[in-house]
């Protein structure tokens, strides 16, 4: 079953996440359930997300969802701009609102460190040095 797209492409938000995403190694994008989503091999993040209140959808369609190690999940949980996405919360994944004010390094880093949790070790090695 097709899932309706759920994201404009003129987002000024998506481009930066696209832009940064896709600078990575392999990084290809693709269309997973209506969202933008950037993989290699396993899809390292997705752009918007939703997740379930009392029964209750609640969409977070300007947002980063992100699979990094559980330390940085725990300390992200921290941060009043996360929540747990819908589905993808027990596998560890974690979403971050964004919006003008996200700081651009930061959302770098955090997309990096998701993309190194899953690409392949041969991917790995090209972003840690670019000349292999």
């Amino acid at each position: 079953m097709a899932h309706a797209q759920m994201f404009d492409d003129d987002d000024p938000m998506l481009e930066r996440v696209r832009s940064t995403a896709l600078a990575l190694p392999g990084a290809l994008e693709k269309v997973s359930h209506g969202r933008p989503a950037f993989h290699t091999q396993k899809v390292h993040c997705y752009y918007g997300g939703a997740r379930k209140i009392d029964g209750q959808w609640e969409q977070h369609p300007h947002a980063v969802i992100l699979h990094l190690p559980p330390s940085e999940t725990a300390a992200l949980r921290e941060d009043p701009r996360s929540f747990e996405p819908a589905y993808l919360a027990p596998a560890g994944w974690i979403g971050l609102d964004l919006d003008e004010r996200t700081d651009a390094s930061e959302l770098a880093e955090l997309i990096e460190e998701s993309y190194r949790t899953v690409a392949p070790r041969r991917l790995i090695a090209q972003l840690d040095d670019p000349a292999s």
